[in-house]
């Protein structure tokens, strides 16, 4: 398994239709702040536009998710990419337009395209052979630490040097760019013709939550991190200013994560990974919080976007595992809104904290959740294992009896559950 085995046109015509439906994604809550900064109340009507938009990709994506049907995904995505397309296009377009129209424009532009992350990421993974599943999901990762490593100096540049609406104009050129790439890619992805559900989907989205509580409290660190890094500095007398560099080294510590990640099998169960690199991403979160100094921070936020990006990599890994492949769209989707969910819930867990405490105990006490989810979700998939290893055991009993491409099939689907 190398990244041979992903370089294609293929893949790079789906890299180009991924940047340009995830860049409008990461550039959203800055640029809605700097659209409305201006007007009296402009820093507080931004953040509730930005939470707006937030709550529409959270609410959407596991709903438009379910939604998604194999046969049909590029016209699916394509028509909620073209929404956001011209929601984004709106606000950028009206930026004194009354707060309730833009609250409006905002929620729908988070909530279009909101399954186009597990439609792409599905996609994605149907372009390459399957043994190469590891290492396209480390190219995506790759390549959203870029996008989120570059989106905030592109708002911040754009709305700044030329108009505060031009940030969300490239937003809107770029998801209507995504649109055009689609027809680059596939119609549908890869299904078996007699493929049918074995369950209610509902039931068999549930039955991988302790996969989503562990993306969930993955993403409770970046958004920790994110959110109490200015006032961590200011508290160690540390210009606010270094929050900008020292966030872009955690963004390419998680590109060169991903790219270690998947550079080869690495031995072990995908739980056991999981649980580890969550653990050094806290420990490396919370020297963070107690080093005075910004060359100490500095390495140890690099270390932890790397191993925080590995985990999250290892979450991926592990639903597509769990889930049949008609689920998976469904199931990165709910899992992008459980992360949501963990980003969101860090930041009001932040917010009310830092009233209190210093910033340095906020930032212990959100390590502190991190690992209590993390735990919950390794136990989860502990005890979701053993329950498969016992179903799969039985099976092969009954089928044993009969040797033949169904005993296999069992004991092979029981293989590999127990590697979780």
């Amino acid at each position: 398994m190398t990244y041979r085995d992903v370089a294609s046109r293929q893949v790079l015509a789906w890299a180009g239709t991924a940047v340009g439906a995830r860049m409008p994604v990461a550039m959203a809550p800055l640029a809605l702040v700097f659209l409305v900064r201006e007007r009296p109340g402009g820093y507080s009507l931004g953040a509730l536009l930005a939470a707006a938009y937030v709550i529409g990709e959270i609410v959407a994506a596991p709903v438009l998710g379910m939604r998604l049907r194999p046969e049909r995904a590029r016209a699916q995505l394509a028509v909620g990419l073209a929404v956001g397309a011209v929601a984004f296009a709106g606000l950028g377009g009206f930026p004194t337009a009354p707060p309730a129209v833009l609250a409006v424009l905002a929620c729908v532009a988070g909530a279009a395209p909101a399954a186009a992350t597990g439609g792409l990421r599905t996609l994605l993974t149907a372009l390459v052979p399957e043994r190469a599943a590891a290492q396209a999901l480390s190219v995506e990762s790759i390549l959203t630490a870029a996008v989120w490593a570059a989106a905030p100096a592109a708002v911040a540049g754009l709305a700044l040097g030329v108009a505060p609406g031009v940030p969300l104009w490239l937003a809107a050129a770029l998801m209507a760019s995504s649109v055009a790439g689609l027809w680059l890619l596939p119609a549908a992805w890869g299904m078996g013709a007699g493929e049918r559900a074995e369950a209610p989907l509902a039931r068999v989205l549930a039955g991988a939550w302790p996969v989503y509580i562990a993306g969930a409290a993955s993403m409770t660190l970046l958004g920790l991190s994110e959110l109490v890094l200015p006032a961590l500095l200011e508290q160690r007398g540390i210009g606010v200013g270094w929050s900008g560099p020292l966030l872009a080294g955690m963004a390419v510590g998680g590109g060169l994560g991903a790219f270690l990640q998947g550079l080869r099998a690495w031995p072990g169960r995908l739980r056991t990974h999981s649980v580890l690199l969550m653990g050094g991403t806290a420990a490396c979160v919370a020297l963070a919080a107690l080093i005075p100094h910004t060359a100490g921070i500095a390495p140890v936020l690099v270390l932890g976007g790397m191993l925080q990006s590995a985990a999250m990599l290892t979450r991926n890994l592990a639903l597509r595992a769990v889930l049949p492949p008609s689920a998976l769209a469904a199931g990165y989707s709910v899992m992008y809104a459980a992360a949501g969910v963990g980003y969101a819930a860090t930041g009001s867990l932040a917010g009310a904290l830092l009233r209190v405490v210093a910033p340095s105990t906020a930032v212990l006490a959100g390590v502190g959740v991190t690992l209590t989810l993390s735990a919950l979700g390794w136990w989860g998939e502990v005890r979701r294992a053993g329950r498969s290893a016992r179903g799969a055991d039985r099976a092969g009993a009954v089928a044993g009896a009969r040797p033949g491409a169904e005993g296999t099939a069992v004991r092979g689907r029981g293989d590999a559950e127990r590697r979780l």
